[in-house]
């Protein structure tokens, strides 16, 4: 009997094929169809140039089959748009399709007759059977590689997760133009959607997704002025501790979305959707806003303001307290000063506020260069010089030099961790009731100072005024597990996915965590299920060869890192990734191969990739994992509880700040 190390793969780009409703059709019918459909596959361009250089492996099956094209992950997609424009012609042959890339290897099957086997076919067969008749449907994982290529990007539309055989998920993209395709939502998606983990308790009735506000200004530059009314009374909302607010991150997905409330509430884990919309005009303003029902899809509640910008707070505290009036929400009365609170009089500087959020929001969102990251700054630095009493401008200000300073975005001084920390004070200063300043605060202990009890008692004080803000949550996950407690932390990050379900970031914060607990077959697991979501993610990927490296995979790891590498704009480098990988691996077994990267000089723009687009994942500095482990053995003579490798990841961050 052959050993498993005698099993040979090789990566295949499956395209599979079958006919819509072939059981109920006759016999004579079922002939014919499939005889039609074996002659437009064999009459393609794609398939005859395959076959006529052997590389195409060929898998029939009772209503269709699976053409295996050995080295050219368009090939399947080719020959698709083929068949889908040559079955114009044929209305009654109902056919979909799926398209993967996947290992697959020839086997005899039990009347020894050749056959095909492996995940590539099983994975391809799942995608298909998530679309109707007419549909082209790809894994995401062939999408990221056709949407490097102007010629694919036009005809790639995502389609979200899908859930398949045994519970498992997959990210759908669907492939259509004017000529080819189906540009329906398949029904198997419609309305079915569902976030990493579905909520394992019953939907609390106490809970809220505030979704994006339409904007109806006749001046469309004013979308700021509506996601910035949205993203206030989300987060005035969250301030109130009997309630359960989703963030923004997830909400945000469903932006001009056409889901049902019942369908978006579902996936939310919610009972209650509040819709709204804005529309400003000089200094005047109108919010629309209904409470829904999701349940019974009734109104609970709804309102028309028609105000002056200088009652928009006003409005905004008028609002969160119909609705935790309506959803009976107790309020204490620390929660029912801050909702009615006023950060500003200042129309102006409240503005300038709102824009950077505006800008600061996008940039989270990879949907904007550095550069525009940048303009956040200069916003609220431009609030508080016409509000020098403006305190979320100040947790603002914080927040930017936190970020930036962490990932890179501004040279290794000390002095941007000090604005962070300053910043963050200041803020305190004017409002002591501010759970995004202690946020900051804390995070600057964490991650600068590493004074973990300071860090521990500024995020216990900020979800104690801010239960609901997902992002400290996470951070103070962090927090647990360096002090080894480990059931806390969890129980910290089920709460991070319950506020914010379908965030890959917190997805991948997850990960990491299982990472530092050394449960890595759970970071494994939970890292793929995060990438399907956003497998543009450089760092993820890097994290993900970390896990890798752990359980002795090394290529696996190399793989990844590669990947890391190559979303960061340095292909030059993955490209010599197996080559110097080795070496390492075999005489520091501990230790992973990545690159040094110098410090820029200010806030820059990602690099672009071959086909000139701008790249979506952020700037990032890889560690150096042997300078790392250097350091961390500096590190360690502190000698305080917890586990070792959150520690060593701080080290490591440290030393590639050196770099």
């Amino acid at each position: 009997m052959s050993s498993e190390a005698d099993v040979k793969f090789e990566i295949g780009h499956v395209l599979f094929i079958d006919i819509v409703g072939y059981s109920k059709l006759l016999i004579h019918e079922q002939t014919e169809q499939l005889q039609k459909l074996r002659e437009i596959a064999r009459a393609t361009n794609q398939f005859r140039a395959a076959e006529g250089e052997g590389k195409l492996l060929r898998l029939p099956t009772g209503d269709g089959g699976a053409l295996v094209f050995r080295d050219n992950p368009e090939a399947p997609v080719g020959c698709a748009l083929e068949i889908s424009k040559a079955l114009k012609n044929y209305p009654d042959l109902r056919v979909r399709m799926g398209v993967h890339s996947g290992p697959v290897r020839e086997v005899m099957d039990l009347n020894e007759q050749a056959n095909i086997a492996g995940a590539g076919i099983n994975m391809a067969q799942r995608v298909m059977d998530c679309g109707d008749a007419g549909h082209i449907l790809l894994s995401k994982r062939v999408a990221d590689d056709l949407e490097q290529y102007g010629r694919w990007r036009p005809l790639l539309h995502d389609l979200g997760i899908c859930e398949v055989k045994h519970g498992a998920t997959l990210g759908i993209v669907n492939l259509y133009s004017d000529e080819i395709g189906n540009p329906e939502v398949p029904e198997k998606i419609k309305g079915g959607e569902i976030p990493r983990e579905k909520p394992s308790a019953p939907i609390p009735r106490k809970s809220i997704a505030v979704l994006p506000f339409e904007n109806l200004s006749e001046d469309k530059a004013n979308a700021y002025f509506a996601d910035g009314i949205q993203e206030e009374i989300l987060a005035t909302l969250s301030r109130i501790g009997d309630l359960k607010v989703i963030s923004r991150t997830s909400t945000l997905r469903f932006k001009n979305a056409p889901d049902s409330i019942s369908a978006i509430a579902k996936q939310l884990g919610v009972a209650n959707i509040l819709e709204g919309s804005v529309q400003k005009a000089a200094d005047q303003v109108r919010v629309n806003v209904q409470l829904i029902d999701a349940e019974s899809d009734s109104h609970l509640w709804a309102e028309r303001y028609d105000r002056k910008l200088t009652d928009i707070f006003a409005v905004e505290s008028d609002i969160a307290s119909n609705i935790a009036e309506a959803l009976q929400a107790r309020l204490t009365g620390a929660e029912r000063r801050a909702i009615s609170s006023q950060p500003t009089t200042n129309t102006e500087a409240h503005q300038l506020y709102l824009r950077g959020r505006f800008c600061w929001n996008k940039w989270m969102g990879a949907s904007m260069p550095a550069p525009e990251f940048d303009k956040s700054r200069q916003y609220y630095e431009q609030a508080i010089e016409l509000d020098p009493n403006y305190a979320l401008a100040y947790a603002g200000l914080a927040d930017f030099y936190g970020f930036a300073f962490g990932f890179g975005l501004l040279p290794p001084e000390e002095k941007w961790a000090k604005a962070q920390e300053d910043n963050a004070k200041k803020a305190l200063e004017l409002d002591p009731t501010l759970g995004e300043a202690y946020n900051s605060l804390a995070c600057d202990k964490l991650y600068v100072h590493r004074d973990w009890p300071g860090a521990e008692r500024n995020f216990r004080r900020g979800l104690e005024l801010s239960p609901n803000f997902a992002e400290m949550h996470a951070h103070y996950a962090m927090c647990l597990v360096l002090f080894g407690r480990n059931e806390e932390a969890l129980a910290e990050m089920r709460r991070v996915l319950d506020l914010d379900p379908l965030s890959s970031r917190f997805g991948f914060t997850s990960a990491r965590l299982f990472f530092f607990m050394r449960q890595y077959d759970a970071a494994l697991d939970q890292y793929r299920k995060t990438l399907e979501l956003d497998p543009g993610a450089a760092f993820a990927h890097e994290w993900f060869g970390d896990a890798y490296e752990k359980k002795q995979m090394q290529k696996e790891a190399i793989a990844e890192w590669s990947k890391a590498l190559h979303l960061s704009g340095v292909d030059e480098n993955a490209s010599l990734a197996a080559s110097m990988c080795q070496p390492l691996s075999t005489s520091l077994p501990t230790c992973g191969w990545v690159t040094r990267s110098k410090p820029s000089p200010g806030l820059q723009r990602p690099s672009k990739n071959a086909t000139g687009s701008r790249l979506k994942s952020k700037p990032i500095r890889f560690s150096i994992h042997c300078e790392a482990i250097r350091a961390s053995r500096i590190f360690s003579k502190k000698s305080l509880p917890g586990n070792d490798e959150p520690r060593q990841f701080l080290c490591r961050a440290e030393t590639a700040q050196r770099f």
